[in-house]
């Protein structure tokens, strides 16, 4: 499965409100310089130390919105 990486912060910069909220994220651990990724599924995943736990997922057209904010294609 392909996923992009990115930050906490270009994470919160893409997501649309009925997505998650910041308060979502920070119930899950998620800091602006977390390491998260998106699945092409549309899962979000942050990188704990012994490895990625599911947070939640995004709706709609976010390929582009995760390519647009985080820099990176789908690898």
């Amino acid at each position: 499965m392909k996923f992009i990486e990115m930050t906490g912060a270009q994470l919160r910069e893409m997501l649309h409100p009925d997505e998650m909220e910041d308060k979502d994220l920070h119930t899950a651990g998620i800091e602006d310089s977390s390491l998260v990724r998106i699945n092409e599924h549309g899962d979000i995943e942050v990188r704990r130390s012994e490895g990625w736990d599911v947070i939640g997922g995004v709706l709609g057209e976010f390929q582009d919105r995760a390519k647009k904010a985080s820099g990176h294609e789908w690898a």
